[in-house]
């Protein structure tokens, strides 16, 4: 538990960006905030696009139960497996409406859309999917990060830097945790 209690969710699913999930976890983690692994099954091996393995601490279901600051959404081919489990939608629209912040990296925005979350929100993702964003009622714009009204999104692992500072910065803010900090 970090000194603030300051807690972040990453939603997984097998094919994840093996990058993008890694690296939101280790900018989350040097930021101290505590990072739970959150999937469709607990302690359960998921594979990334490019073989790493990580494994779930708990279930979606489990965690709707818990208080966490933040969800995070990383890409890859998982955003497209994880809208298919009602359980993560859930938790996803839950945090938005409590007014918890939602991240979403390159594909992770598919996730967004199937919550109903993008409608009248400005937003970047992945270029391939900012067709769907924009049918789904969202305004895409092309910049590494972009906050509306709770959410976060940014276009792919180069811009890790930036979205992991911009998580910690809405978590401190929505805690008055002036304490944490972000570091690159």
């Amino acid at each position: 538990m970090t000194e603030h209690g300051a807690r972040v969710a990453i939603l997984i699913e097998d094919g994840f960006d093996d990058d993008e999930l890694s690296g939101a976890v280790e900018r989350l983690r040097a930021a101290g905030l505590q990072v739970t692994i959150v999937g469709p099954f607990a302690h359960r091996a998921y594979t990334g696009r490019r073989g790493r393995i990580v494994t779930s601490g708990m279930t979606a279901v489990a965690a709707r139960k818990q208080l966490f600051d933040a969800i995070v959404i990383p890409g890859g081919y998982a955003p497209d497996r994880i809208r298919m489990r009602h359980a993560m939608l859930d938790l996803v629209r839950e945090a938005l409406t409590t007014g918890r912040t939602v991240g979403a990296i390159g594909h992770g925005a598919q996730v967004l859309i199937s919550a109903d979350a993008v409608a009248g929100r400005t937003l970047t993702c992945w270029p391939s999917i900012a067709v769907d964003l924009k049918n789904a009622g969202g305004l895409y714009v092309d910049r590494p990060v972009v906050e509306d009204g709770g959410v976060i999104t940014a276009r792919k692992a180069d811009d890790l830097a930036q979205f992991a500072s911009a998580i910690v910065t809405a978590v401190a803010r929505s805690r008055g945790a002036d304490g944490i900090q972000s570091r690159p």
